[in-house]
């Protein structure tokens, strides 16, 4: 039987899977959540994105399978629809819709309630895991030196603040974290941030549409470009009803209004989404969100770190949500922190940040990549990524016939395979012999 005592900060979905990994280690493991946390799925307050459309990438659901066996499998039979990752997607990509065939690489398209809940359900159930929410995070506690992090002290609903004892603190409190703020105070440097401004913002509707609305398809996902900087996804939900995100770059946000929605829609480079939605009685309001900049905290540079504290998820690295690497990224993180953990040896910041950048620098090439192609986007540019910028639309107008070319595309995009396989020798001649042709 382990023991000890660690506590996580948030009680999102990577504080979640943190706590997941953190009791094959810990006796006693102790997850903080501001938010009063529902026992099934419900929106609530911390997760102002629940309301927008989310899929759990291919490689996402690889690893929470392995952290919660059975997870997907239960998920599917609560009526979350699922496809295949190109044959079951309506991909519009550089202005080009791709060719579709399966690949043997499932999607899922749970709501963001749905998925937490199960997640958080079998979390609460395992031993040794207790979820204290309904608490305020005041700040850490500390060894007399200031060198090690001792626990955190909390605040409940009455104002009551008490101290949670801890051989080891992760915030996973996501982009609001505080832990830069608490390293000055315990004497310690802020890491570095890198930056990639976007000004994205969302607004989502629920619509009654047909059951067959898709066609065979189980998601219509059109992505933006320089020339039309608005981007939409379609998809039906475990309820039956279906979920319409239309997103906007650079400040060109869709409206919460009834007549602004839908005239946004309208200026989708797919005219599947203006007629679904058009055709479609709407369920509810738009609603909004908004999302500056890509951020990425730079803790594996960093040369002093208290013991006894770590950092994972969005308190890590966030990325524009549009490319729904979130939920993956955060589960491949805790799977980091669950091999870091492994040899049952005290936890290394050192090691445990390097190894967590590792996983992060390929989600965060393709989104930060992907962002950079619009002049407007304040971030750095280097030779790489503009060659891959000037690439990436000729290989999307070449798969709109060569399914090989759309397969590895959404193999990255799903986390399945590195983006340096799109530069393959033979994919290189597949591409120019298209450019050629048309």
């Amino acid at each position: 039987m382990p023991d000890g005592s660690a506590v996580v900060l948030g009680g999102s979905m990577a504080g979640l899977l943190t706590a997941r990994v953190l009791s094959e280690f810990y006796g006693r493991v102790t997850v903080v959540e501001r938010d009063e946390l529902p026992t099934g799925s419900a929106q609530r307050r911390g997760v102002p994105q629940g309301r927008h459309l989310h899929a759990l990438l291919a490689r996402g659901g690889e690893v929470l399978d392995e952290l919660l066996p059975g997870l997907t499998a239960d998920i599917i039979a609560a009526g979350a629809p699922s496809g295949d990752l190109l044959g079951g997607v309506r991909w519009l990509l550089s202005g080009h819709r791709v060719r579709q065939a399966d690949i043997g690489q499932p999607v899922l398209f749970p709501s963001r309630p749905l998925l937490e809940g199960q997640v958080r359900s079998r979390v609460r159930a395992l031993p040794g895991v207790r979820v204290a929410d309904g608490h305020d995070i005041v700040d850490l506690t500390a060894s007399a030196d200031r060198a090690t992090v001792t626990g955190v002290r909390v605040r409940d609903a009455a104002g009551l603040v008490s101290t949670i004892p801890a051989d080891l603190v992760v915030d996973a409190t996501g982009r609001g974290s505080r832990t830069p703020t608490w390293l000055e105070d315990l004497g310690f440097s802020r890491p570095t941030a890198d930056r990639v401004r976007t000004d994205v913002g969302y607004a989502s509707r629920g619509y009654d549409m047909p059951d067959d609305a898709l066609g065979t398809d189980q998601l219509i996902l059109a992505n933006w470009t320089r020339q039309h900087p608005r981007g939409a996804g379609i998809a039906r939900q475990e309820d039956g009803r279906y979920i319409v995100t239309l997103v906007g770059m650079l400040g060109d946000h869709p409206p919460t209004d009834p007549d602004g929605f839908l005239d946004f829609a309208a200026g989708v480079p797919l005219p599947d989404v203006h007629r679904l939605i058009s055709e479609g009685k709407p369920l509810d309001d738009p609603v909004a969100f908004r999302y500056p900049a890509n951020i990425r905290h730079r803790y594996e540079r960093l040369t002093r770190f208290p013991e006894g504290l770590l950092v994972l998820g969005d308190a890590m690295c966030s990325f524009n949500p549009v490319y729904g690497q979130g939920m993956t990224v955060a589960a491949l993180q805790a799977a980091a922190l669950r091999r870091h953990l492994a040899d049952h040896r005290p936890p290394s910041w050192r090691r445990y940040f390097k190894s967590v950048a590792r996983v992060i620098d390929a989600p965060w090439q393709i989104a930060t990549g992907a962002d950079l192609a619009f002049p407007g986007v304040q971030g750095h540019r280097s030779a790489k990524t503009r060659l891959v910028n000037a690439y990436l639309p000729h290989l999307h107008a070449a798969a709109v016939h060569d399914a090989s070319l759309s397969a590895a595309f959404v193999r990255v995009t799903g986390l399945l395979d590195r983006p340096e396989g799109l530069l393959r020798p033979d994919r290189l001649f597949r591409v120019l012999r298209s450019a050629l042709t048309r």
